[in-house]
């Protein structure tokens, strides 16, 4: 008898400790590869700001930007699995090696304005979904970069500007769309950039405006040729343990977050280019916009090979959710 009043006892100690434990607040550690005024960054502390309002200031997360905790997209992938922290914003290209879904929203010229790739994340989220719920992971939400341009020290707008350029790509499209095209593209890290760019161990890069102001690329480059190549995208996504071990309210304030920081980081591109091109020139810089519709078709003609590789790559599917991405666009 005094047994079984000790196990129960002992059961509703477990039962009541749980409990207060689910009362109390919670600290998570947001990794982040790019600059703090990056739109990514941005977007990130939003989401932060937003879950602690939302949560009564039961959840803090603290942001740790520019790869400030060591972490490179590619790496936050398994550290978000992993536990080795709670929250990541990632580059999805990074992670072409894990599935190739991830590099869908870098196919060159697939989805040229804002609302063409809204309606290409939308088709695809499913697929991001999926694949990370199978590496203990919960999608929370993502967001564009600006479109993809070229930094150099000269106006890159034509095809002979562009060969035997030694251009830093952020993925296997841009790789293999550059080599098409007949430059000499080198896949880097953001956080690589900058010090390739100092030793001159390449002397162009392929990112938006926003990236390379975010890194003060003046500093190093003179011109950015405005090509519109991509809006790539960035994925807020946390640990499944962590998040099945929250409450249902906070799990509701986390979900309401990442509506409010998607939206926000959506919202950003209406003017943030033009905000970057200001700075850029109040820098020094020239921005090249007047670039001829030849060249552009040759960049896209070059781009192909990348679209077939990945249609290969992704399989039966691949013609099903360009399809979808078709019918939303169209709408």
């Amino acid at each position: 008898m005094k047994s079984k009043i000790l196990s129960t006892l002992t059961a509703l100690g477990v039962v009541l400790a749980a409990g207060g434990a689910s009362a109390q607040s919670v600290n998570w550690d947001l990794v982040n590869e790019y600059e703090p005024n990056s739109v990514h960054a941005q977007t990130a502390d939003k989401f932060i700001e937003e879950l602690s309002a939302r949560s009564n200031g039961e959840i803090n997360v603290t942001a740790h930007h520019g790869a400030s905790l060591g972490y490179k997209s590619l790496d936050q992938f398994d550290a978000v699995g992993d536990g080795a922290v709670q929250v990541a914003s990632s580059y999805v290209g990074a992670w072409a090696g894990i599935s190739p879904i991830f590099l869908l929203p870098s196919l060159p010229f697939l989805a040229p304005t804002v609302e063409d790739t809204r309606a290409l994340y939308e088709a695809a989220t499913p697929y991001y979904e999926a694949v990370l719920e199978d590496n203990n992971q919960v999608f929370l939400f993502a967001t564009p970069w600006p479109p993809s341009g070229i930094w150099a020290n000269k106006p890159v707008d034509s095809k002979d500007a562009l060969s035997g350029l030694r251009i830093r790509t952020y993925d296997a499209n841009g790789t293999v769309t550059m080599r098409e095209a007949g430059a000499n593209p080198i896949q880097l890290s953001w956080a690589d950039v900058v010090p390739q760019l100092a030793t001159n161990g390449i002397d162009a890069v392929l990112t938006s405006a926003d990236g390379g102001a975010a890194a003060q690329l003046w500093e190093h480059q003179s011109h950015f040729t405005e090509v519109n190549y991509a809006m790539p995208l960035q994925i807020v996504h946390i640990n499944r343990d962590v998040y099945e071990g929250l409450t249902d309210e906070q799990k509701e304030a986390v979900e309401a977050a990442a509506d409010a920081a998607e939206e926000f980081g959506w919202g950003l591109l209406a003017e943030r280019v033009q905000e970057n091109y200001a700075e850029m020139e109040g820098h020094g810089m020239t921005v090249v916009t007047d670039v001829s519709s030849d060249f552009i078709d040759f960049l896209s003609q070059s781009g192909t090979k990348a679209i077939d590789d990945w249609k290969s790559k992704f399989g039966d599917e691949a013609e099903t959710l360009l399809s979808d991405y078709e019918s939303r666009r169209n709408q």
